[in-house]
């Protein structure tokens, strides 16, 4: 197994694994490459949604697949946008996009004095479409929403996500230490780790 459909078309997502999974020697192939279309993420919770997305790559590619799901839970909002993040910015009348997202999140919460989140990521693996034991990993980084973007580094969030124990945003660190303490980055470790003991052994 040395290739591994990534279920989804998001850049940065694909660089960050990429560079996460190089340890594992896999290539990691965005699906748009292979013409498969994104998948339906109908369900509420990231791991469903990230295990569709698994299956319906794996499906029509023939190949193992991984896919991510995430998002930020803003503590304020009761644990909202969670599997809403990427549209966040439409409910506000914004079109879709990392920047809008951003707008809209600091124009809600500008009279919110609890600004605690966590930035969510659930990655599967799946060997095949019917893979009956998908591999299941979870990162979690909590922060708080800055009141304004700072740094440039990074996408999504990265810019407002205040993490108090690195004293800075996700967008003003270096990419290696960002990898290593974000919330894909901890799924990521996990990952290579599980992938390492269940499917390259022997």
């Amino acid at each position: 197994m040395k290739k591994i459909v990534l279920a989804s078309n998001n850049v940065g997502k694909l660089l960050e694994l990429q560079a996460m999974l190089a340890p594992l020697g896999l290539e990691l192939i965005k699906q748009g490459d292979l013409g498969i279309p994104e998948a339906e993420e109908p369900h509420r919770t990231f791991v469903e949604n990230a295990l569709a997305k698994a299956r319906h790559a794996a499906q029509l590619s023939g190949l193992p697949a991984l896919a991510d799901d995430a998002g930020l839970c803003v503590d304020a909002f009761g644990g909202l946008p969670g599997v809403d993040t990427a549209f966040y910015a439409t409910q506000f009348g914004y079109p879709k996009g990392d920047d809008n997202n951003v707008r809209a999140l600091l124009e809600q919460m500008k009279d919110i004095p609890n600004r605690r989140a966590a930035l969510v990521s659930t990655l599967v693996a799946l060997r095949s479409a019917d893979d009956p034991e998908p591999l299941i990993a979870v990162g979690r980084a909590v922060g708080e929403i800055t009141r304004e973007p700072v740094g440039s580094n990074g996408f999504g969030f990265d810019p407002v996500m205040f993490i108090p124990e690195l004293g800075q945003t996700f967008a003003q660190l270096p990419t290696e230490v960002k990898n290593a303490n974000s919330h894909r980055g901890q799924a990521a470790q996990q990952m290579v780790a599980m992938i390492r003991q269940r499917w390259l052994q022997g």
